[in-house]
């Protein structure tokens, strides 16, 4: 046990399985995925916006390949991607082997939307050659006719059940490569549904909480319903649905993780909502040092706080920190102790050029530790 257990997690166990180079489930931590919103066939635009999202830190990306222009280009965008790829299939069992042939990581599949036993065989058969993995995409929105007349609507009973159908189909042809996702809109829904579902098989678990809407809004339901389930140990990978840019969708997923301590990277900001007895303008200052301290991926925290009434105690806590002063002057801690003092105009150059300076000293610090345990 820890010396806070009131923050540990105890992590649901499941076999671990590999997307392309990068193991999801077991130990591995737990990755963040987006989905690119380009037309595929465009592959220059869809390489352009995996870009952004790597810069971002995904792990994992997916692309939808509904046609046969789609999975032509998917080869080239492999080829260009430095994060695994997985191949979007709904329907027509070729684009999955087409797909399987392009070079995709992985194929999202179901298993029983792609038509005869035969037609399953044959994907399984590709995955196997190209060892590609599968993931198996149950959604609320989109389950079988048969289990919504037996159930009467979407439950977590007929998106659990879809799920192990689904999984029947794949272990019947001795392919266990997979992960599962049982998504929907409903937070309630989608939670109990993945609750169910994890004590009843062994495999990583997919979390999402599928449309959930725009940036605010589907953070809000997205962090709700994933960092419910994170808490209590299950999930292995994670994709935040969002009407937003893809790269908006993986910082909103690093947030998740780092909330609840699951994974770091990057500046973990500490703020205060700022009111009239700020030295300065609170807001407007961590807009702008979240932006400029995108490029930061080493794990460290910044406190922002406009006066000090709670400034001293969060920076004792962080490993860089500013709390406002009287008179456009502002104390800066480093390393939870106060060091010097900072004007206002100088303020956000001189945060970045600290926080830039302390990333740079943490990952030397790594770097000879590393070299010594070789």
């Amino acid at each position: 046990m820890s010396i806070r257990p009131w923050r540990d997690i105890a992590r649901r166990p499941s076999r671990q399985i590999m997307v392309g180079n990068v193991p999801v489930g077991g130990d591995a931590p737990v990755t963040v995925q987006t989905m690119t919103n380009t037309p595929t066939d465009d592959a220059a635009a869809t390489i352009d916006q995996i870009r952004r999202c790597e810069e971002a830190g995904v792990d994992i990306i997916r692309v939808s390949c509904p046609d046969v222009a789609s999975t032509a280009a998917l080869g080239q965008i492999v080829r260009a991607a430095n994060v695994p790829i997985v191949a979007d299939i709904h329907f027509h069992y070729k684009r999955a082997l087409e797909a399987a042939d392009a070079g995709a990581a992985c194929l999202r599949i179901n298993p029983g939307n792609i038509g005869s036993s035969d037609r399953v065989a044959e994907v399984v058969r590709a995955a196997k050659a190209n060892g590609c993995a599968i993931r198996i995409g149950v959604n609320a929105g989109s389950l079988e006719k048969d289990l919504l007349e037996k159930y009467g609507e979407p439950c977590p009973e007929a998106l659990v059940e879809s799920a192990l159908d689904h999984i029947k189909l794949l272990q019947d042809h001795d392919f266990h490569e997979y992960k599962v996702a049982v998504k929907a809109s409903d937070v309630f829904l989608a939670v109990a549904a993945y609750q169910q579902l994890a004590e009843a098989v062994d495999c990583p678990l997919h979390l999402g909480i599928t449309e959930a809407g725009g940036l605010i809004g589907g953070t809000v339901k997205s962090s709700i319903g994933m960092g419910s389930l994170l808490w209590f140990g299950i999930g292995d990978t994670i994709r935040v649905s969002l009407s937003a840019e893809p790269e908006e969708e993986v910082r909103v997923g690093f947030e998740i993780l780092k909330a609840l301590g699951i994974r770091n990277r990057g500046v973990r900001v500490v703020s205060c909502p700022s009111c009239a007895r700020q030295g300065f303008d609170v807001i407007r200052t961590v807009q702008a040092l979240e932006e400029r301290l995108q490029h930061i991926r080493t794990p460290m925290s910044l406190s922002v706080l406009g006066c000090v009434v709670n400034g001293p105690g969060e920076a004792r806590e962080t490993d860089i920190g500013i709390t406002g002063g009287g008179n456009g002057k502002h104390m800066v801690y480093l390393s939870g102790v106060t060091d010097h003092h900072v004007q206002d105009a100088d303020m956000i150059e001189h945060i970045v050029r600290l926080v830039e300076g302390k990333a740079a000293e943490l990952e030397a610090a790594d770097a000879a530790a590393k070299l010594a345990a070789a």
